[in-house]
């Protein structure tokens, strides 16, 4: 296994934001069968430690290349455009005052007449604002220019506040369960 092979190199894909699941999926399946520890266990330690650090590879190139926050954030990786601190400020003000929005509608759920229906209705605008960052992703990540790879940092850095506001309206969901 040649470890200076990009992710979408070693599953054989072309290198873009939009990815056939399927595809990867069967190439992972196909990764996982040549590497089992069933076909290692007479193998020497060596062997063993070197099947065991391939599937590891493997396993993370799978886990970035399947989310498309992390594939996102591999893409901009390869065209060297780093991502710095995941606090990182936007300097969008209009989206600035949707975090502030979204925080503090999440905070007074709790207090609503109906939390569980305002959660519900929060989770589906959530999905919705979540979706839309996704599909503006696969937008300019299609273009490939330096403007539009500029937009795909600020794009990455919204979704995961997305996501983490995902995994607090989650829990908050565990708790008035």
């Amino acid at each position: 296994m040649d470890y200076s092979q990009s992710y979408y190199e070693l599953f054989g894909l072309t290198e873009k934001f939009d990815i056939n699941q399927n595809a990867l999926a069967a190439r992972y399946q196909e990764f996982q069968k040549a590497l089992h520890p069933d076909k290692y266990a007479n193998a020497s330690e060596r062997e063993r430690r070197i099947s065991l650090q391939q599937a590891a590879h493997i396993n993370s190139a799978f886990q970035t290349l399947k989310d498309p926050l992390a594939r996102a954030r591999y893409l901009l990786e390869l065209h060297s455009i780093g991502l710095s601190d995941e606090n990182k400020t936007i300097r969008d003000p209009e989206f600035l005052e949707q975090q502030m929005e979204l925080r503090e509608e999440l905070a007074e759920i709790r207090h609503a007449d109906d939390p569980m229906g305002s959660l519900i209705a929060f989770m589906q605008r959530l999905d919705l604002a979540i979706k839309s960052s996704i599909e503006q992703l696969r937008q300019h990540f299609a273009e490939v220019t330096d403007e539009s790879l500029a937009q795909c940092q600020t794009l990455v850095y919204q979704l995961q506040f997305l996501y983490r506001l995902q995994q607090e309206t989650e829990a908050l969901e565990e708790e008035l369960l």
